[in-house]
C-alpha cells in the first residue's frame, strides 16, 4: 500500500476520493495516478 496526495477528486472502489486529501491505494494503482498527475506520492512521516 501507497499513500498518496490528491490532485483532483475521483471515485475509487466505490469511494469518494477528494483533492488535496492523503489516502492510501495499492502500489500499481498509485504509480499509475502519480504517472498521470492525478495524485502525488507522500513519503512516510
Amino acid at each position: 500500500m501507497q499513500k498518496v496526495k490528491m490532485n483532483v477528486q475521483t471515485a475509487y472502489h466505490g469511494d469518494l476520493l477528494r483533492a488535496g486529501k492523503i489516502y492510501e491505494v495499492d502500489e500499481t494503482t498509485a504509480e499509475r495516478w502519480i504517472a498521470s498527475k492525478i495524485a502525488e506520492k507522500v513519503e512516510n512521516e
